[in-house]
């Protein structure tokens, strides 16, 4: 009886300390930022999470100067070292995935307000500045040498009804997704043709991002690199 409840209590520890380290902000980061790599479009901008790993990489600066200054043991600075430098490196590759995003996809961007509001302060000003400079560069080596009828931008003539010239991300593309938790049976499409999924606790799928979208912003879902699969 003593052992059955102390090897329930072990599980519970250890439930306990794997749900902790999902939760902490390294591990909320290379969620974000493996999300953020593996999905077509843009999502939205982690403000309070990339403060707090900036504050977090201030912090061990500091602290390495500090042991290096303190003669701690070297292979404790290193470590402390590592840790700067995975979490820098999360951070950096983040912000650059988002950047790449805005430049590729800049007009469809701008004129959908849900993916504009998506962007930080920092990134309209970075959208706003590439949209300027490519319209002038466009308007200087090509548009101001066509006829009036074929001089936007965004559309290939003026009878055309869309913004035809306009790439927008492949939201049908086929990304790994691992669920959080159990779901149930979910409809993949709403004409209801496809037979349901039955979404599994930690078990992988390949489905198409449209159809789960809803489901990775509401963090039900996370996306998971192909190679890490590996």
């Amino acid at each position: 009886m003593d052992s059955g409840s102390g090897d329930g209590s072990g599980f519970s520890a250890m439930d306990d300390y794997e749900s902790l380290i999902a939760t902490t902000d390294a591990e909320l980061l290379k969620r974000a930022w493996r999300n953020e790599k593996a999905a077509p479009e843009i999502l939205q901008f982690e403000a309070s999470l990339v403060r707090r790993s900036r504050e977090q990489i201030q912090l061990m600066e500091e602290t390495v100067e500090e042991y290096m200054r303190s003669g701690i043991d070297p292979l404790t600075v290193s470590l402390y070292q590592m840790d700067m430098d995975r979490t820098l490196f999360l951070l950096r590759s983040y912000l650059r995935i988002r950047l790449q995003k805005i430049e590729k996809h800049m007009f469809c961007i701008q004129k959908t307000t849900e993916l504009w509001n998506r962007l930080s302060k920092q990134e309209q000003k970075f959208a706003k500045r590439c949209i300027e400079d490519i319209q002038q560069h466009f308007e200087q080596s090509v548009l101001s040498k066509l006829p009036d009828r074929y001089k936007s931008h965004l559309k290939q003539s003026v009878i055309s009804e869309e913004d035809d010239m306009v790439p927008g991300p492949q939201l049908d593309t086929f990304v790994i997704c691992r669920s959080k938790s159990f779901l149930g049976a979910f409809q993949l499409d709403d004409s209801g043709e496809e037979k349901p999924v039955d979404l599994e606790a930690d078990d992988l799928y390949a489905l198409r991002y449209k159809s789960i979208k809803p489901l990775v912003q509401s963090e039900q879902i996370d996306l998971v690199r192909v190679y890490a699969l590996l």
